[in-house]
């Protein structure tokens, strides 16, 4: 993190200002030029704290949990502050450990069959991956430049440079631990990495030009509830583009979304054990029958993000098109639509 990354953030329980402390400083090379960063600090907004750590601001409501042995160590009166803290907040803070507990634990599973230097995002090269979002938000190479952008559930964070090497600021957030890889392979200093959840987003209101949320909100508790949340974050006359999937007639596919509601209660380890043995042999076959070049790990990051994660809802496009149209969007259109999904944008009145 660096200093002036502050002014996008705000805290995801109470929406009020961060202060920052910070706690140790180090160096990293962006735009070939070795720039100081924050690499562990504390972020505060009244009685509550987030820290960073590995660079990154941990803004996540449940991060009292998820890192109390750091807070414990660098937050002066930590017991009588987590004490106030969950007295206050407990129920939110509760109620978000329990929902993101397992969706954090499938995506960073995911993540990690990723090879950064060998492996291609959803069997796309860096240019499919750039045409294919500008595609999805209806912009071009030259539209986006000095736009501020969101990455809503950035995964690998690869998009992120692509699209901050074409002059544009992004900020990429995802709750799962995928975000640290994605600051230590990142050299853009446009490409910003935030820990965050989606249904509280660490962000103020009215800033960004674009929001993109690509098969993200399909795989939180409410689709829609995920989708209201973001609206706020986007400025006037600004966009909101989201992919999402929509049902299909199609039996293969039916019944994997039938195992799929089994499979996705069993713990991690025994779903990567089944999936390896009786699903992988079967999509291996058929792809390669069908020309498809993915390697295996590229196939195997396919199956988890189908098969592992604890939701993942369908939806029409217009059941979609509601959604904008309750929030005060207008040129609502679909952008692009394939096999298993479809983008959908809207302009913000």
């Amino acid at each position: 993190m660096q200093i002036d990354h502050l002014q996008f953030y705000c805290c995801p329980i109470t929406q009020e200002n961060l202060e920052l402390t910070i706690l140790k400083k180090s160096t990293k090379i962006l735009d070939g030029i070795e720039v100081e960063i924050i690499e562990e600090g504390i972020l505060t907004s009244g009685i509550c704290f987030y820290p960073i750590i590995k660079s990154i601001p941990r803004l996540i409501v449940e991060a009292v949990y998820d890192y109390r042995n750091f807070l414990l160590t660098h937050l002066k009166n930590f017991e009588q502050k987590e004490k106030v803290l969950l007295y206050t907040y407990g129920n939110i803070i509760k109620q978000a450990a329990r929902k993101n507990k397992r969706t954090k634990e499938s995506f960073e599973l995911e993540w990690k069959f990723f090879d950064y230097e060998k492996d291609k995002t959803w069997d796309a090269s860096p240019q499919k991956m750039l045409d294919r979002f500008l595609l999805e938000t209806d912009e071009s190479n030259t539209s986006i430049q000095n736009k501020l952008i969101l990455d809503v559930g950035c995964g690998n964070g690869l998009l992120d440079v692509l699209i901050a090497n074409k002059k544009a600021t992004v900020i990429g957030f995802d709750f799962s631990l995928s975000i640290e890889k994605a600051f230590e392979q990142n050299t853009n200093s446009k490409v910003i990495f935030v820990q965050a959840d989606v249904q509280h987003p660490p962000f103020k209101k009215n800033i960004f030009d674009i929001v993109h949320a690509s098969g993200i909100l399909i795989h939180t508790n409410n689709t829609e509830h995920s989708f209201n949340c973001l609206t706020p974050l986007v400025k006037s006359d600004g966009k909101l583009s989201c992919w999402l999937y929509h049902p299909r007639k199609n039996f293969i596919h039916n019944c994997f979304n039938f195992i799929r509601k089994f499979t996705s209660k069993l713990p991690l380890k025994l779903q990567i054990v089944f999936h390896a043995v009786f699903l992988f042999p079967i999509s291996f076959i058929i792809k390669k029958l069908k020309g498809n070049q993915q390697n295996w790990r590229e196939m195997m990051v396919d199956i988890l993000d189908w098969m592992t994660p604890e939701f993942r809802w369908e939806h029409t496009h217009e059941e979609a098109k509601s959604w904008f149209i309750k929030n005060n969007f207008s040129s609502i259109k679909i952008t692009t639509q394939e096999l298993f999904g479809f983008n959908i944008i809207g302009i913000k009145h």
